[in-house]
């Protein structure tokens, strides 16, 4: 009763505030902030024809959680080819990120006006949409949690279920999801420790416990998170393991543009001694560029492959190292490898996979400030790379003792810049150490990925699939 009471609250006011969503949407769009056209989706005012027959929404609101529902997308299409698939997501940035990673194409401006990107969403159609992955995927923004956006957006939709990765709870969607009699899913399920305190007060937990009580299945990242859960009153008939989603990186596909300019870096790369600090966020380039210059005095042929969360910050590094005489390399200049080079700065996206088979070495950015939660790790293992992190990882700590768990040697943490820079010289000067916790990151990887997709479709088909596409 009081979550219900909680929630009209926050329906009310949502609805009052939605003539500023609309004006601050507007202002947006002029200021050139996001899609110059597709803006109205926020509003759940469809830019794409609904195709006809069953269709599953699935939300990511990044391009991480997106990248983790392609293996269960692939699956669930292969099993069931008559379904059509939308996938939203938040930021303009992450739309972006996904249709280049999907369609094999490399901007290092995506997300801050790429002309193609423009020009391909401002046109999608089911049958364009059908170059992701061989399935018809419609990708649009995720409309915004107020009353006319979501009753509009399911509404046209219509979907049959709605699959939500991680942590996306909008009071709006769920209880209009629940009106409409459409099932609710939350894969990969967490809650960071902040919103964990937050939504156990007593003001907040009975609306959460109202809003999770309308799902028909939540499958949580680790037995921690599900705990968690039921702490907030999840009902526990409700709550299934499977495996973090995060592990089944290997379920997709490269493509051929991707392979062919990775193969030729690697082949620049030969006879050089390499490593790579990857998803780097601002002010932790100045760990990794300090840590550099106490390589290249030991191994002066060295390569640090630099790799920023966002492409602008890869521009601003080799600014300030050509400002420092260094010669560095960018690669959506398309600037080649010489001799001489030292740093290799990738200021484009969706090559992070590729790029982690290339080198022996990967140093985990998003981990060395505390302000800072970690980053997938999964990848890299995958890879066959000798994987180090910083301590500030978040809920990535799961993965990380997971994997420690199946191998020690699997993840090596370290604490900051002087234990990092002596991390790597060890691995440097000893090839055998080297090659165990390669091996070790890719026989961890292996034992905790295997399965994980199976075991998802299973609890979809039972849970969802069977009450909602019957």
């Amino acid at each position: 009763m009081k979550g219900m009471l909680l929630y009209n609250i926050y329906r009310t006011l949502t609805y009052s505030v939605s003539p500023l969503v609309y004006l601050h949407l507007r202002w947006r769009k002029f200021r050139g902030l996001g899609h110059p056209r597709r803006w109205p989706e926020r509003l759940g005012h469809p830019s794409v024809a609904r195709p006809t027959g069953p269709l599953l929404w699935f939300h990511a609101v990044s391009l991480g959680e997106g990248m983790a529902a392609i293996p269960v997308i692939k699956h669930c299409h292969r099993l069931r080819p008559d379904l059509t698939i939308l996938m939203t997501t938040t930021t303009y940035s992450a739309l972006c990120e996904f249709v280049h990673v999907k369609m094999g194409k490399m901007q290092g401006n995506v997300g801050r006006g790429c002309k193609r990107c423009t020009i391909w969403m401002g046109g999608c159609s089911a049958q364009k949409s059908k170059m992701l992955l061989g399935v018809v995927i419609l990708l649009i923004f995720c409309p915004l949690d107020t009353p006319a956006a979501i009753d509009a957006f399911l509404g046209y939709w219509k979907p049959n279920a709605i699959i939500i990765i991680e942590s996306e709870l909008w009071p709006n969607l769920i209880m209009g999801a629940s009106k409409h009699g459409i099932a609710l899913a939350l894969l990969n399920a967490r809650v960071s420790t902040k919103s964990s305190i937050q939504w156990s007060r007593p003001l907040l937990l009975p609306l959460i416990s109202l809003l999770l009580s309308k799902f028909s299945l939540i499958v949580p990242l680790s037995t921690s998170q599900a705990i968690c859960f039921q702490l907030l009153q999840a009902p526990p008939s409700i709550i299934n393991f499977s495996g973090d989603l995060k592990y089944a990186v290997h379920e997709y596909d490269d493509s051929e543009e991707y392979m062919g300019t990775i193969e030729d870096l690697k082949g620049l790369l030969d006879n050089r001694q390499v490593w790579m600090a990857s998803s780097i966020h601002r002010g932790e380039e100045k760990v990794m560029l300090e840590v550099h210059k106490g390589l290249v005095r030991m191994i002066p042929n060295i390569v640090t492959i630099i790799v920023p969360r966002h492409p602008q910050h890869g521009k601003e590094i080799a600014h300030e190292l050509q400002k420092e005489g260094q010669i560095v390399a960018l690669r959506s200049r398309h600037e080649m490898l010489t001799p001489r080079t030292n740093v290799y700065v990738v200021d484009t996206l969706g090559e992070l996979r590729q790029l982690y088979r290339i080198t022996p070495i990967a140093v985990i950015g998003g981990s060395f400030l505390p302000s800072l939660a970690g980053h997938n790790i999964s990848e890299a293992a995958a890879a066959g790379c000798a994987v180090l992190t910083g301590h500030h990882i978040g809920h990535y700590s799961n993965m990380v003792l997971e994997m420690q768990r199946v191998n020690p040697m699997s993840v090596f943490q370290v604490s900051g810049k002087l234990e990092l820079e002596e991390a790597l010289k060890e691995l440097f000067s000893d090839a055998r150490l080297l090659e165990a916790r390669r091996v070790a990151a890719k026989q961890a990887f292996c034992a905790l990925s295997s399965g994980i997709i199976a075991n998802v479709w299973n609890l979809l088909n039972f849970h969802i699939f069977r009450q909602a596409l019957d």
